[in-house]
């Protein structure tokens, strides 16, 4: 019989995918750049740009503040942006998909919860209506630089990848597989790293971006995780992080990056 697989937290799940890998270089394009985002809320947001950090501020000056920042792009004029916002003790992932030719941005927030928010089992949460996942992720578009319109950004829910079975290669030791299944989730499994034999489905969003190039964003169940990359089909390469905790003591964030070579093995098409 074989030897059941155990679930790892995301901090060793980082030190697994650190070796031998195929993430993309951090960018320094955006530094001395600055960029107001206006959002379809509402919200305008100064982002400022140097080479290793950035500061953002409200227009209505009633929040700002500086952070670490991580810049690449897997398609020439577009950008993911990631960094870790503090809010009340705790770290808040956000992520700026901008895309400088269409003057127009996605962003994700993501939260993760507390110690107390997942220590509830499935079962209760499913009987209660709850999502299954305490992971928490919100998602706005908006302009770059002028003033929001409906319409503006061109990024919108897709379902061009529904159906498609696909092979990414992380690194030398880390392999997965996915199969996206409907609008709201998705399956994975780990053929080969630190995750070998594990495998679960999960909430997931797909947004597309432009032409063969989607934004994929997943939330876990089992050990409260947050993954976002693009996904470029055409280029054959994925770009993003994951977020999660370093540790089982939920005292500390761990943010990293991952990168793959993307291969499509089949498409179903549902009739």
């Amino acid at each position: 019989m074989s030897k059941q697989p155990e679930w790892i937290t995301v901090g060793a799940l980082a030190d697994g995918f650190a070796a031998d890998n195929h993430i993309l270089p951090g960018l320094d394009d955006l530094a001395g750049k600055s960029f107001t985002l206006h959002f379809a809320n509402g919200w305008q947001i100064e982002h400022r740009f140097e080479a290793k950090g950035l500061s953002w501020k409200m227009a209505d000056g009633s929040a700002e503040g500086e952070a670490e920042y991580r810049a690449t792009s897997v398609r020439p004029g577009i950008y993911l942006v990631d960094f870790l916002k503090p809010e009340d003790g705790r770290s808040l992932s956000v992520s700026l998909v901008l895309d400088i030719a269409n003057a127009a941005f996605t962003a994700v927030i993501g939260k993760l919860p507390t110690q107390q928010e997942s220590s509830g089992d499935l079962f209760s949460r499913a009987l209660s209506g709850a999502e299954l996942t305490t992971v928490k992720a919100e998602f706005f578009h908006g302009s770059l630089d002028r003033p929001y319109s409906e319409n503006c950004c061109p990024h919108a829910l897709t379902r061009e990848l529904l159906g498609l079975r696909n092979q990414y290669v992380y690194s030398a030791t880390e392999t997965y597989e996915h199969v996206y299944l409907n609008e709201n989730f998705y399956s994975w499994q780990c053929l080969q790293g630190v995750e070998q034999g594990l495998a679960d489905t999960d909430r997931c969003h797909y947004y597309k971006i432009a032409e063969q190039l989607y934004l994929f964003v997943w939330r876990e169940k089992i050990v409260p995780t947050l993954g976002l990359v693009l996904i470029d089909l055409a280029a054959g390469k994925t770009d993003g992080k994951i977020f999660g905790y370093q540790g089982a003591d939920f005292s500390r964030a761990s943010n990293f990056a991952v990168g793959a070579l993307a291969y499509v093995l089949n498409k179903t098409d549902y009739r």
